[in-house]
C-alpha cells in the first residue's frame, strides 16, 4: 500500500484570501474616482502589486516553497524593477547633458495640434 504523502491547506485560508482580494480590488477600483495625480498611481501600482502578491504566494502554493526557489523568481524581477528606477531617476540628467552638448532649446518646440491654433 502506497500512502500518499502531500499537504493540505484548509479551505478556510483560501476563503481569507479570496474576500482580501475582493476588498483590494474593491479599493483599486475607488481609485479611478480619485483626482489626486500621483497619489491615484501610486495606490493603483500598491494594490496592483498586493493582489499579485497575495495571488503568487497562497493560490500558487509559493508561500510554502524553500526559501531559495522564492528567491529565484522574485529576485531577478526586483532587480530589473530597481534598475529600471534608477534608469528613470538618470532620464532628466541625461536630457540636459544632450541639449547642452548639441546646443538645442531647452524647453523644445511643441507641434501646434490640428485646429488648435490660427489658421492660413
Amino acid at each position: 500500500m502506497a500512502s500518499e504523502v502531500g499537504q493540505q491547506h484548509p479551505l478556510s485560508l483560501y476563503f481569507w484570501i479570496w474576500g482580501l482580494l475582493f476588498v483590494v480590488s474593491a479599493g483599486s477600483y475607488f481609485t479611478d474616482y480619485m483626482d489626486a495625480g500621483y497619489l491615484r498611481w501610486a495606490l493603483i501600482l500598491a494594490f496592483m502589486f498586493l493582489k499579485a502578491g497575495y495571488i503568487v504566494a497562497v493560490f500558487m502554493h509559493l508561500k510554502w516553497e524553500r526559501l531559495a526557489l522564492i528567491y529565484a523568481l522574485l529576485l531577478p524581477p526586483g532587480v530589473i524593477v530597481l534598475l529600471v528606477g534608477l534608469m528613470a531617476m538618470e532620464s532628466d540628467y541625461t536630457w540636459l547633458t544632450r541639449v547642452v552638448f548639441f546646443g538645442a532649446e531647452v524647453e523644445p518646440a511643441r507641434f501646434p495640434l490640428p485646429g488648435a491654433g490660427p489658421t492660413h
